[in-house]
């Protein structure tokens, strides 16, 4: 690997935002679907492609640069959180001149002060008016796997309870993975409704869920990036690159043809030997039983047969010859219905 700048952090570009509300004219309005905003054309396209809605050139307020955006017909967004620590989150207050204040609960950063906002209306100060108090800002860094580009889209919310939710959700999720690794995850506008004062006060809350895998593979480690793009397919991937056993050790350590047999039973149940065992491995196996039946018709050495107990009877075992030959390869069936 190349080498990086020591007194820089390398990040990934931002390719646009994902917003849960856009402007019309000059009023802002809430969107129960997801607006994608973008300088790319292409980006804002192909999001219109998966999601619905118009492509069109728009104007943020007080900007005169143009861009795209899309309206789009999807309350849900498939996307990967990225390795490090994908969230950022302030008490911010914003006007024409720029961010005022930014606040991490604690203290108001730019001023070194107490926070400002709970000093003046207590714990609750959230329920007050948007402009009289900061908005609890979050942001949540993402990669969209079916847009071109390997760079980042950044969602934004000013909701104080999505704020809770965001951060317990990303904290538990890094503290599974230490950062190390993606994390699929749908983003999904829900509708929330709050009564206080008697007053009942509808608004959306992005609602960040684990897709595809289970809190237990989310919190066990890092997960490769295979698994990450094709959640899904998670389970049946798994299943393909499970080891496959060394049947021919297994035959090997076997003391009788019955016992090799049973070890091309397992084999066949897993699909690893051709159903006619026409196949090499059965071939092999099919050798090794003949061998081990070869074996035990000869006499062990310095003794003779056993013979009869007290009552004349000779000890043996009985095998079903119709249970043995039912999945066996007929051209190793054994020779005789006993074994020693």
């Amino acid at each position: 690997m190349g080498a990086r700048l020591r007194n820089i952090q390398a990040r990934a570009a931002e390719h646009g935002r994902l917003r849960t509300g856009y402007t019309d004219g000059n009023r802002p309005m809430r969107s129960p679907n997801w607006v994608v905003t973008s300088h790319s054309e292409e980006h804002v396209r192909k999001a219109a492609e998966l999601w619905g809605g118009t492509p069109q050139q728009w104007s943020p307020l007080n900007s005169t640069i143009s861009q795209w955006r899309v309206i789009t017909k999807s309350p849900s967004i498939e996307a990967l959180i990225t390795p490090g620590d994908p969230l950022n989150q302030f008490n911010e207050m914003w006007s024409k001149g720029g961010c005022q204040r930014r606040c991490d609960g604690e203290t108001e950063l730019l001023t070194r002060q107490p926070c400002i906002c709970a000093a003046r209306f207590g714990e609750d100060w959230h329920q007050q008016k948007k402009g009289v108090v900061c908005s609890t800002t979050s942001r949540l860094n993402v990669m969209l796997p079916d847009l071109s580009g390997m760079g980042m889209w950044r969602a934004e919310t000013h909701s104080f309870y999505a704020a809770q939710e965001w951060g317990g959700m990303v904290d538990m999720v890094l503290a599974g993975t230490d950062g190390k690794g993606f994390i699929p995850v749908n983003l999904r506008i829900e509708p929330r409704q709050r009564v206080a004062n008697g007053e009942t006060k509808k608004f959306p809350v992005v609602v960040v869920e684990l897709r595809g895998i289970t809190p237990r593979q989310a919190l066990a480690g890092p997960v490769n990036a295979a698994t990450a793009l094709n959640p899904g397919a998670a389970g049946q991937r798994a299943a393909i690159e499970a080891p496959r056993p060394d049947y021919l050790a297994e035959a090997e350590g076997a003391l009788t043809s019955d016992d090799v047999r049973d070890v091309w039973r397992k084999a066949a149940k897993a699909g690893h030997v051709a159903p006619k065992g026409s196949d090499d491995l059965s071939k092999q196996l099919m050798a090794m039983a003949a061998a081990k039946d070869e074996e035990s018709k000869q006499p062990e050495p310095g003794g003779d047969e056993p013979g009869p107990d007290a009552e004349g009877v000779y000890e043996g075992e009985v095998i079903d010859d119709a249970e043995q030959a039912s999945s066996w390869p007929a051209v190793a069936q054994p020779g005789s219905g006993a074994r020693r």
